[in-house]
């Protein structure tokens, strides 16, 4: 495991701003409205903050019958995303949302999967940050130049074909209705993989929208990894969000996240051959 914990508070992300030695990305988004996260971002931001878009930055386009909603970007172009942020190789970079660090925690993630281990997500995201009243600025900074570059990955990845081997463990991180069938808003099957367990990426926190303390969540993630019996844990969601706040949970709990399948249920059912498991 890396040295590194993958939450900041904000306390210690402002005493870093002050020394000038940390990078910030903005990733607040909405499903409902994909302008509103920039439109807040142009309103008020972290000082110095860029603005990640999910759909733009974070995700490839979407490939009508074969991709899901937020497939993963092309290496070299996130790469040069994360030139245009202005950062380094030998940069420490924190991602912050407004959703309980279910955006962020996608950025942290492809962070990771470029090779780059000194990147964290703002806990308790841009509410913390206002409650403690740390400055904001509408301040939109010049495009960067760093010198970025693609490393070995710190993450696994499972491809559609792999989810459903013996030797894998899945987990869904969507809320239980739409897990169970009951309710699917997105995609245009409702349900779940077949074998799949449950654990809601919001249950990872607490009524204020930050993450419960690692034993706790270190004792929430006990079960499922009984449960898999020394099986690959294989993350999924509904486009491969979400997914990735339970590895970053399970990361702050110190322990072996397992593998994120990027493509989640949203690929997943382009395929009508592929089952699904409804159980309402």
């Amino acid at each position: 495991m890396d040295s590194m914990s993958p939450l900041i508070s904000a306390t210690s992300l402002y005493q870093h701003l002050e020394q000038g030695d940390v990078a910030v990305i903005d990733c607040r988004f909405a499903l409902n409205d994909t302008s509103l996260g920039e439109k807040k971002y142009r309103e008020a931001h972290i000082p110095g903050a860029y603005y990640a878009h999910l759909d733009n930055d974070l995700s490839s386009p979407v490939q009508p019958g074969e991709s899901g909603r937020h497939p993963l970007p092309e290496p070299a172009r996130l790469v040069q995303t994360f030139k245009r942020f202005g950062l380094h190789d030998t940069s420490s970079v924190v991602f912050y949302d407004d959703a309980g660090g279910a955006i962020a925690a996608r950025a942290w993630w492809l962070c990771r999967w470029l090779g780059h281990a000194q990147c964290q997500v703002l806990d308790g995201g841009f509410k913390t940050w206002t409650h403690q009243q740390f400055p904001l600025s509408s301040e939109i900074p010049a495009s960067g130049s760093g010198s970025f570059t693609k490393r070995p990955s710190l993450v696994s990845v499972a491809e559609a074909e792999q989810v459903l081997a013996p030797n894998r463990f899945l987990i869904d991180a969507r809320d239980p209705d739409r897990y169970s069938g009951k309710h699917e808003p997105l995609d245009p099957v409702a349900g779940h993989i077949p074998g799949a367990s449950n654990h809601p990426f919001a249950s990872n926190l607490d009524a204020d929208g930050r993450f419960l303390p690692a034993d706790i969540l270190r004792n929430n993630f006990t079960a499922l990894i009984e449960q898999a019996a020394g099986k690959t844990l294989t993350h999924y969601c509904g486009s491969g969000v979400t997914a990735a706040h339970n590895i970053l949970a399970m990361t702050a709990a110190e322990l072996e996240p397992g593998e994120l399948y990027a493509g989640s249920w949203s690929e997943w059912v382009q395929d009508p051959d592929r089952p699904a498991d409804v159980r309402k």
